[in-house]
């Protein structure tokens, strides 16, 4: 007989908890450029996302960690949907004809530099988030197999450098390649790498202890040993 399909406690909390921030950090953060004044490396110039959007790759991996690639396969799915139709919406709604008032007429400009990304920016996001967000997932799966789950820091650090590297990689040269000088954008996607992955290491201590956490509350210990690594398919 077959058996159900077994329920956790956390799951679906993890996946709205990741797909909110995956949607916050790609519509909020990612038309600001700031710019902070470092002791060492001086003024900084950087997308306000990235602050936030390392919180994903975090999120992703405590799902392999604890649940599984096919379990978060299916999360990075509806991360990929629910920014597919983020995009959609934005579209539409920029591009309606505004109500003819003076409120809109100030209005409209507004919401079409926040919302009216070129559609290189939104397929590059959308691109990286995907490629990267599995690379990661596979790395960590790989690499807990064959450290029979031992050294947790070197598989979240590990698999980060990875999936980092292809996410950021992937968006700039996709979104900006023949617009920006080539210098600049190789400086801008070395600096972005570095602190995403410097970032993610400096939480790990966290990750860390929502992993324990999970693996009591939700009984489970995941290895994939046996698991179909196609990233098209969403079957656990």
């Amino acid at each position: 007989m077959n058996q159900p399909p077994r329920s956790f406690k956390y799951y679906d909390l993890i996946m709205a908890a990741f797909v909110c921030v995956l949607l916050c950090s790609n519509l909020i953060g990612a038309a600001k450029a700031a710019q902070l004044t470092l002791p060492v490396f001086g003024t900084v110039t950087f997308g306000a996302d990235l602050f936030f959007f390392p919180i994903s790759y975090i999120f992703g991996d405590v799902l392999t960690e604890v649940y599984g690639y096919g379990r978060d396969r299916r999360v990075v799915w509806a991360g990929f949907g629910a920014l597919l139709f983020a995009a959609f919406m934005a579209f539409v709604v920029v591009h309606l004809p505004p109500a003819q008032n003076e409120f809109m007429a100030a209005y409209q400009p507004q919401i079409e530099a926040v919302f009216g990304n070129t559609w290189r920016i939104v397929a590059g996001s959308m691109i990286a988030f995907a490629c990267g967000s599995f690379a990661n997932s596979y790395v960590l799966a790989k690499m807990k197999v064959a450290t029979r789950g031992r050294f947790l820091w070197a598989r979240v650090v590990g698999s980060t450098v990875v999936g980092q590297f292809v996410d950021t990689g992937l968006f700039f040269l996709i979104a900006f390649w023949g617009i920006w000088p080539h210098e600049q954008l190789m400086a801008v996607i070395v600096s972005q790498y570095l602190f995403k992955t410097i970032w993610e290491a400096v939480m790990y201590p966290a990750t860390a202890r929502a992993v324990a956490f999970l693996k009591r509350a939700e009984g489970v210990d995941h290895y994939d040993r046996n698991t179909n690594f196609n990233p098209f398919s969403i079957k656990v």
